[in-house]
This record gives structure tokens, sequence and C-alpha cells, in this order.
């Protein structure tokens, strides 16, 4: 677990570009440098493009993202292009920046101990320190989590998923006005027993003939 205020293991590694990145190049911004198992399986490509996906917000807040495994160039190239993704990605071959990092080690796969990469991402700050370190992490919504917390970090407040082209609310819709009440309808008037009259006095007349 590197410790956050301090400064990390020195690294030199070349992108997919064969661009050298080094901790001295990479000072006066923040960095996120995480370390992936393998290109284009299931769990890397998801955590990819997330981080593809997020990177206006990391932008924003003047962050650079990194991946880092230990594949060539080549196959870097092969991922960014059926991926379209957005990060430089960056090979260690000897994988000896991911064991100086801990990323690189034992760990459980399908509960049963083997050695190889360790899913992880360092967060460094624009003086090269530690700001943070997830040790171990879940290819699924990584990104998100990083982005948070480096908002947070920086005094602001962490935004809702999707980012700032999310973060503004959708205004309510007006409330539909309810319809007027349709006024009562009065009572009909009763009609007059003018038929009940009339047939009580056409049996009073036939009794009087009998």
């Amino acid at each position: 677990m590197l410790t956050v205020g301090t400064l990390p293991p020195s690294f030199a590694l070349p992108d997919q570009d064969g661009a050298v990145v080094t901790n001295d190049s990479l000072r006066g911004r923040w960095v996120v440098l995480y370390f992936y198992p393998r290109d284009d399986t299931p769990g890397c490509t998801v955590e990819a493009c997330e981080f593809t996906a997020a990177l206006p917000d990391f932008r924003g807040l003047g962050c650079e993202v990194f991946g880092c495994s230990a594949d060539p160039a080549q196959a870097h190239l092969k991922f960014i292009a059926k991926h379209r993704l957005g990060i430089r990605l960056l090979t260690d071959a000897d994988k000896s920046v991911m064991k100086a990092f801990g990323a690189y080690g034992k760990k459980l796969m399908y509960g049963k101990p083997v050695e190889g990469v360790i899913r992880s991402t360092v967060l460094l700050s624009p003086d090269g320190t530690v700001a943070h370190h997830w040790a171990t992490v879940k290819a699924a919504g990584h990104a998100e989590q990083v982005r948070q917390k480096l908002a947070a970090l920086q005094g602001g407040v962490a935004m809702p998923e999707g980012g700032a082209a999310k973060a503004a609310a959708k205004p309510k819709a007006a409330a539909k006005p309810k319809p007027a009440a349709k006024p009562k309808v009065s009572a009909k008037p009763a009609k007059p027993a003018a038929k009940s009259s009339a047939k009580a006095k056409s049996k009073a007349s036939t009794k009087a003939r009998r």
C-alpha cells in the first residue's frame, strides 16, 4: 500500500506511440495511473472504456489518465483502435514498475492463490506525491469512483455518475392544471302527480255510479 503524501516509486515507461512517460514529466498536473492485467479482456475493456467516457470530466479537473500493463505497444494500439479509447497506455514489459507499486504479486483468482497483475490505481497530485491509492479495485464503476475522489480532493463536490454533462438536473415538468370541476346539475323538479290524481277521480266516480 502506497502512503499518501509520499513520492511514489520512480518510473519511465513508453506509451503506445513510443513516447516515454516519467514521474518528472507528469509534475504540475493530477495523474491517474491504473494497472490492469491484459489488453482486450472483459474486465480491462470495461475499465478502459469507462475511463475514456469520463475523460472530459477528468480533463476538466486538470487530470490525465494512464493505463499500464505488460502488453507491448502493438497490443495497446489494437486495443485502442478496437474500442476507440482516448487514454494513453503504458508498457511495463518486465513488470518492475507494477511490482514497485504493489500491482503485481500474489492474489486470489477463482478462489485459488496465483501470482499476477493486481488491478489497482494510484492518484498522483501535481507535486508528484501520492494523493490516494486503491490497492485492489473492481473494473466496473472504478472510473467514477476515482473521479469523485479527485473532485473531493480538489475541494469540489463530487458530481453524480455520468459527469458534468448529466450534472444539471432536468427541470421538472410543470404540473398539468386540473380540469375545472363540472357544475353539479340540479335535480329535475318533480313532475306534478297529474296522472295519479286523475286516476283517483276516475275511481271515485266509478264507485259513485255503483
